[in-house]
């Protein structure tokens, strides 16, 4: 019965080619958009290339401080203090991680300046971030504590400065008037991780912050890595418990911190609530209810360009009721052949989709940016289309199930 409805769901098509158009055009421009920011989403909130372990990671962007009396705010990154006082000294964790967020040393090659995104971080950056050391080895503990000009440089960098050399470690780079000695070359990570970017990476004892404040604010973003998932929870709870004992800086006396997974991490910084609430919710409210508002306008026009095409056939459905077809017989029919046309347009999307996504990756937009249509991205496309074919059949076969045979047939 399948085949027969694909059979006459093509012929259909090849009888209207000015309708398939429309019809097609419309349902593959907008799969190709969702499913773009499908892949887009999944680039952003997975685990992926270096942060590999975000299921057993609890994020820490930001500290904030208010005195509630004059209103005044002030909300940003950690200090060392923050960290040698407190977060190194949680029992849960596995290890703790520093990093800075940004910063930018410079250096001339040649006559051309050349801006280095730097990072500062300590030795357990590199086991919380799974980076691939395409040469040498990452600095340890000790380097760290000897405040050892080291660099752990991408490969990005390698290129610019470096030229075409097949090996760099032992060799010196130049930046910020100052000298380090390259230990090893990495894989370039995403410019939109603001944990892992960078061009160099550096031991945070030769970098320039303040290490003998005792202030919260700092310039660092912190992680904590759980020995396994099963301990995410126990870890956020320690670390929950000692941010509440914390006591402001000056007339700052509140003090609000927070351990959360990436995503959650990412929206109590945009879509913080009075309440104090972490905003995902709310996040996810609006994902979605977009999402729906953009399927809702072309699926109602497939609606009006189904119904047209669906009611151009009354003769066939008067002829069919009259010889015993169903109502329901006839709906089915005409839902399948509406979930076919949705797939061949999923199909055509699929393909621009993944043109889209190809020049996303290699624009530059985002900076090493590694958009895929993954097994997840095509579950979601596969869901999507079934949905939009749903949505935009149903009513026209409803009202066509409710044509009377007399009223059918007099377009015979």
């Amino acid at each position: 019965m399948l085949k027969n409805y694909f059979k006459i769901a093509i012929a259909v098509l090849k009888r209207r080619k000015f309708f398939t158009f429309i019809s097609l055009f419309g349902i593959s421009l907008t799969l190709t958009i969702l499913m773009s920011l499908t892949s887009l989403y999944d680039f952003f909130a997975d685990p992926g290339y270096p942060d590999t372990k975000r299921a057993r990671t609890l994020y820490i962007p930001r500290i904030m401080l208010t005195n509630p009396e004059k209103g005044w705010t002030n909300s940003g990154p950690m200090s060392y203090y923050f960290y040698k006082t407190y977060i190194s000294k949680l029992a849960t964790p596995e290890f703790a991680v520093m990093t800075t967020e940004g910063g930018t040393f410079n250096t001339y090659l040649g006559t051309k300046k050349v801006a280095i995104a730097v990072k500062h971080t300590n030795a357990d950056f590199f086991r919380a971030f799974d980076f691939d050391f395409l040469e040498g080895k990452a600095y340890g503990q000790q380097q760290v504590d000897n405040s050892e000009k080291v660099a752990v440089i991408s490969q990005g960098l390698k290129e610019r400065y470096f030229g075409d050399i097949s090996n760099v470690v032992g060799k010196d780079i130049h930046a910020d008037s100052d000298k380090f000695r390259v230990i090893g070359v990495v894989k370039d990570a995403p410019g939109s991780d603001r944990y892992t970017s960078g061009d160099m990476y550096l031991p945070f004892t030769v970098g320039k912050s303040d290490l003998t404040g005792t202030r919260l604010h700092g310039g660092y973003l912190m992680t904590l890595v759980a020995r396994s998932e099963a301990e995410v929870p126990a870890m956020q709870r320690e670390f929950q418990a000692m941010a509440s004992k914390l006591k402001g800086d000056g007339d700052m006396s509140q003090v609000d911190v927070h351990a959360d997974p990436y995503m959650v991490s990412f929206t109590r910084g945009i879509m913080r609530t009075k309440a104090g609430g972490d905003g995902y919710l709310k996040f996810m409210i609006i994902i979605y209810s977009g999402l729906f508002l953009f399927m809702l306008l072309p699926t109602l026009n497939l609606v009006n360009v189904n119904a047209s095409r669906i009611m151009e056939r009354s003769s066939e459905i008067g002829v069919r009721k009259a010889f015993g077809a169903s109502s329901n017989v006839l709906a089915i029919q005409f839902v399948i052949e509406n979930l076919i046309l949705t797939l061949i347009g999923g199909l055509i999307g699929l393909l621009f989709s993944w043109i889209a996504i190809t020049i996303f990756n290699t624009n530059g937009f985002i900076p090493n940016a590694d958009l895929t249509l993954n097994l997840k991205v095509l579950f979601i496309s596969l869901l999507m289309c079934l949905v939009f074919g749903l949505l935009s059949g149903v009513y026209p076969a409803w009202r066509m199930s409710r044509l009377q045979v007399v009223r059918a047939l007099k377009a015979v």
